[in-house]
């Protein structure tokens, strides 16, 4: 076996390098992720507050609080909060929470979630800026917070990204990527029209990302799950998200794509609604810094074990 499966330096590389990382994936597509959202906001926002949204921030939620994780009174750092999806049950639950999130549409619908919360007081603060700008000691964030959270944000790009991330937690960091390709039945219809082909290699972040914290000592906990959900889009919102996918599928997303996406939705769909089935395999790893014990519920067993 080669001595590079354990070799730091060589994984850092590969993951820098790959081409298959999300960043290099976005950097090849042309894609600024702090504009990505400016024309899906509102879509956006409306499925993260649903009844179903909601569910599913509740169910990852659930999972963390699993791991001893108790909300109240305790310091969240939200890095690419959108429109407060998380950040909003996190207040809810007694934690004060700073959230950073640098695209603008994102902001201004976050700023309206979260108002009701700081009324009394202020429980959610909005740091306008992207991550990766931060200058964390000028801001004072170096191991500030209980709570690193970090949910599907294209800032985890690298080792080194990874690193400023839990920099600033004191306790416990919590970060999901996917961990295979994003699977969406609309673009997988409209492919074979524009001659493009359907990815055989996801992200590989989350891969890196596992290897990288067994390497060097982490106690972490992880899973990896596939993650499916149907969602109802107006033809127009259909053919604004399909757009913005073509380019992971190296297709240009010119006026002619548009064209033959939208005369496919109208011709196929009418209308609408457009039901799209979407998702895919997500990777969810919760790192321990403080007591790095498997932790045991206590009504469950009377102590924490190890083992």
């Amino acid at each position: 076996m080669s001595n590079d499966l354990f070799n730091e330096e060589v994984w850092e590389k590969a993951w820098k390098e790959d081409p298959h990382s999300m960043a290099n994936r976005m950097k090849r597509s042309g894609v600024d992720m702090t504009r990505s959202f400016d024309d899906k906001a509102e879509v956006f926002n409306r499925e993260v507050f649903s009844d179903a949204g909601r569910h599913r921030s509740e169910r990852i939620i659930g999972w963390i609080e699993g791991q001893g994780v108790e909300f109240d009174g305790m310091s969240v750092l939200d890095v690419g909060a959108a429109s407060g999806g998380f950040s909003v049950p996190f207040a809810e639950r007694g934690a004060r929470v700073t959230a950073v999130e640098p695209n603008v549409p994102l902001a201004k619908l976050f700023k309206a979630n979260t108002e009701p919360l700081n009324r009394e007081q202020e429980r959610v603060s909005l740091v306008h800026e992207a991550f990766e700008d931060i200058d964390l000691a000028q801001k004072g964030w170096q191991q500030a917070f209980d709570l690193v959270f970090v949910s599907m944000c294209p800032v985890v790009t690298d080792w080194d990204s990874v690193e400023r991330l839990l920099g600033c937690a004191r306790q416990f960091c919590y970060i999901s990527t996917m961990a295979g390709d994003r699977e969406h039945s609309l673009v997988n219809e409209v492919l074979p029209l524009l001659g493009g082909q359907k990815n055989m290699n996801g992200p590989s972040d989350m891969a890196y990302l596992l290897h990288l914290l067994y390497l060097k000592g982490y106690a972490y906990e992880s899973i990896v799950t596939r993650e499916m959900k149907t969602v109802e889009l107006s033809p127009d919102d259909a053919v604004i998200e399909v757009m913005e996918m073509l380019k992971h599928h190296r297709v240009e997303a010119n006026a002619t794509a548009r064209k033959v996406v939208t005369d496919y939705v109208r011709s196929t769909y009418g209308d609408g609604p457009v039901t799209v089935s979407q998702g895919g395999r997500f990777g969810k790893v919760f790192i321990r810094l403080q007591d790095q014990n498997m932790y045991t519920r206590k009504s469950v067993t009377g102590n924490n074990v190890k083992g």
